[in-house]
């Protein structure tokens, strides 16, 4: 390497550090925006999964209940009895 190419060497590393800090820094910026937005749309999941776990307990509340069983089965014999009224019409 000779000094002319030395010489033309240092100002383009003398340039070229300031370059790479200033994109280093953009992309750890543009990583903690999106690790934010990550961040907000899981909160955002977790939130509509509390509210689809509490739809199912009261779901399973309902249908475990012994009254809704007896509801299910006077809706049953009344389905019929309708049937037997709309056919006679």
């Amino acid at each position: 390497m000779d000094n002319g190419t030395l010489a033309l060497m240092i100002p383009v590393l003398a340039l070229l550090i300031p370059i790479i800090a200033i994109w280093t820094s953009h992309q750890r910026k543009i990583e903690e925006i999106r690790a934010q937005a990550l961040s907000e749309t899981n909160a955002q999941a977790a939130a509509r999964a509390a509210t689809l776990e509490e739809r199912v307990r009261v779901l399973e509340a309902i249908v475990t209940d012994k009254s809704y069983d007896v509801a299910s089965q006077i809706e049953a014999l009344r389905d019929p009895a309708l049937e037997n009224r709309s056919t006679k019409q």
